[in-house]
């Protein structure tokens, strides 16, 4: 009978310690993003994680232990993403959390991670307000922002020598944000310039006739456009329906994207300038290697979203090995001016305010054969594009 109930005894532990044994050999990342919501490019930045974590894996883990991702969906809603950040932590207990694709949603995980004391690397939103107003010491973000992309934007809008602009952008954080920003910086470079128009639809519920009437109806020289996705679609096509970008320049926020400019097909637009990605006709041998492995596994061209998917997850990875640990003190210190590889090259995390110095390629649209491509661009390396320091000491709060 005592042998009976030793070696029940031993059996029970064994299987209490198990799930722990087992978690004690894998590090546990969560990853919530607006996968349905946002499926353009969310999909293909999910398979770039995918593939990252995969090779991770393959090459031995990290620390020796494997990588293991628990993911969610919060539907493009920020009280979604805070309820399922809890749940990774709490019940996935998972070391770090990553993620974000709406600028207000990634807000909402920034002040989670602020008030649960959590390390968040926000990969896809790109208001400023994230490492900036808003920042905090448990946060950094991947993805350059707003005002890096309009920052690689503007000198090449002041060389159009347009004076009389029309604003047309998602009446949401990043719109707005990003509106301000080029506001700001062609009115300091070029001080004769007029916004004469700004339409600010609700994300998703575009009234292409009505905004397009009204940017003509202001005769405007030049337009700034901010819309993405199904809104960017319906501007373009109504645009060249009642001929608004005849004659206009057109500065465009990633639209050179192929999420984005892919769709558009024989509608994609001549000669406006953009930031964007042209995977297609990039030779670097960094780019080379991630092209020629995301095409073998896939069967598919990478979009932008598979490149932040895959070196938000290296980022991670390097991270950690940096740290040696998991610990959320230890991973900030590590972030912290942390250099690791990406496949755009060399990639830095600032100390001053946890931005990445991640690039964008900044070029002009052509409509090739009924196929919208990216022409005469080049790459901005993300640390040429940052503010002076004491403007992020005044706008950022003390850790």
């Amino acid at each position: 009978m005592k042998l009976t109930h030793s070696l029940c005894a031993v059996a029970l532990f064994a299987a209490l310690a198990g799930p722990q044994a087992q978690a004690q050999g894998v590090i546990k990342i969560g990853e919530i993003n607006s996968y349905k919501a946002q499926a353009a490019f969310l999909e293909p930045y999910k398979k770039g994680w995918e593939m990252a974590r995969d090779e991770i894996n393959a090459a031995g883990g990290v620390l020796g232990k494997k990588i293991e991702v628990s993911w969610r969906d919060d539907g493009g809603n920020a009280g979604d993403a805070v309820r399922n950040a809890e749940e990774l932590i709490s019940r996935d207990k998972v070391d770090v959390l990553m993620g974000g694709f709406l600028s207000n949603v990634g807000l909402a995980l920034t002040d989670f991670a602020k008030q649960k004391k959590v390390f968040f690397l926000a990969t896809e939103p790109l208001t400023d307000r994230i490492v900036w107003q808003e920042g905090n010491r448990y946060t950094f973000r991947l993805r350059p922002s707003t005002y890096m992309q309009v920052s690689m934007l503007v000198p090449e809008a002041v060389k159009l020598k347009k004076k009389r602009w029309a604003l047309i952008y998602p009446n949401y954080e990043y719109g707005q944000s990003a509106v301000a920003t080029f506001k700001a910086q062609l009115k300091a470079a070029q001080p004769d310039v007029e916004f004469v128009a700004e339409q600010a639809p609700p994300l998703g519920k575009l009234d292409s006739g009505a905004v397009v009437q009204a940017l003509a109806d202001a005769k405007p020289d030049a337009i700034f456009n901010v819309l993405f996705g199904a809104d960017l679609a319906k501007f373009v096509r109504e645009g060249n329906t009642r001929g608004l970008f005849k004659g206009r320049s057109v500065v465009s926020l990633l639209t050179g994207e192929p999420e984005y400019l892919d769709p558009l097909r024989n509608d994609a637009p001549n000669g406006w300038l953009v930031t964007g990605y042209p995977w297609y006709s990039i030779k670097t041998p960094e780019h080379t290697k991630f092209l020629n492995a995301y095409e073998a596994r896939y069967h598919d061209y990478p979009r932008i979203g598979s490149v932040v998917g895959y070196t938000a997850m290296q980022a991670v990875a390097a991270g950690i090995r940096k740290a040696q640990s998991t610990d959320t003190e230890k991973l900030i210190a590590a972030f912290s001016g942390l250099q690791f590889d990406s496949p755009f090259g060399p990639v830095r995390f600032r100390p001053q305010d946890h931005q990445s110095t991640l690039g964008v390629w900044v070029g002009w649209t052509k409509n090739v054969d009924g196929k919208g491509v990216m022409v005469d661009y080049q790459f901005d390396d993300g640390a040429n594009f940052q503010p002076p320091d004491d403007y992020v000491k005044k706008v950022r709060p003390a850790d």
